[in-house]
């Protein structure tokens, strides 16, 4: 019997020590956290927000080898007026590959101030103003945007789909060239990727 408080005294250390064990392997599981989309090129995206004096999006991730950086080597076309929108271009061409011209080719809108689709010329007739994003299909969810998916689309956005969504009385567009290799499928998955990983910026 004189074994017997040394023996609950081991007993009392195994269960302290199998409980501590028990939360740290609790603590450690809710520190896995999935990593938040990051804006490779702030800088210039937060120049942007400030010179619209809206909040705007900078994409977090893009399909190799683009980047988001304005100004880059990618980055084709650059449109800026604060009283009506901005427009963020970026394409790659392959030009290397024998009987291969695959394009990459997204843009980015936004629209200060308007829920409304904007109207453009149409490719059919250029007389015609029709809505610049028509076509409607499903709705996209992902990183708390619910964006319309719109497949015939004018101007810059022609042969691309496109992604339609609006956020505190602003409109906002991504769209992406659709063309071989890529299939319709495909090019709904690159831009649910991209939706998903868009950063908003706020003016500052």
């Amino acid at each position: 019997m004189k074994g017997l408080p040394g023996l609950c005294t081991l007993c009392m250390f195994v269960l302290l020590a199998s409980g501590c064990g028990a939360r740290h392997h609790v603590s450690a599981a809710r520190a896995v956290t999935v990593a938040k989309p990051r804006c490779a090129y702030r800088g210039e995206w937060q120049k942007l927000a400030n010179r619209m004096k809206m909040p705007v999006y900078c994409p977090g991730w893009l399909p190799d080898p683009l980047t988001s950086q304005i100004g880059g080597r990618a980055n084709n076309d650059s449109s800026i007026d604060p009283r009506s929108s901005y427009l963020e271009s970026f394409i790659w061409q392959d030009t290397d590959t024998p009987g291969i011209s695959g394009v990459i080719h997204i843009i980015l809108h936004g629209y200060p101030h308007r829920t409304v689709i904007p109207r453009c010329l149409s490719i059919a007739n250029d007389s015609t103003y029709i809505p610049c994003f028509g076509g409607p299909r499903q709705v996209v969810v992902a990183n708390g945007i619910h964006a319309r998916l719109y497949t015939v689309n004018q101007d810059f956005d022609t042969w691309h789909l496109a992604l339609l969504w609006r956020r505190d009385g602003n409109l906002y567009v991504i769209s992406q060239h659709l063309a071989p290799p890529l299939t319709f499928a495909g090019v709904i998955d690159e831009l649910t990727h991209e939706l998903k990983d868009l950063v908003l910026i706020e003016p500052s």
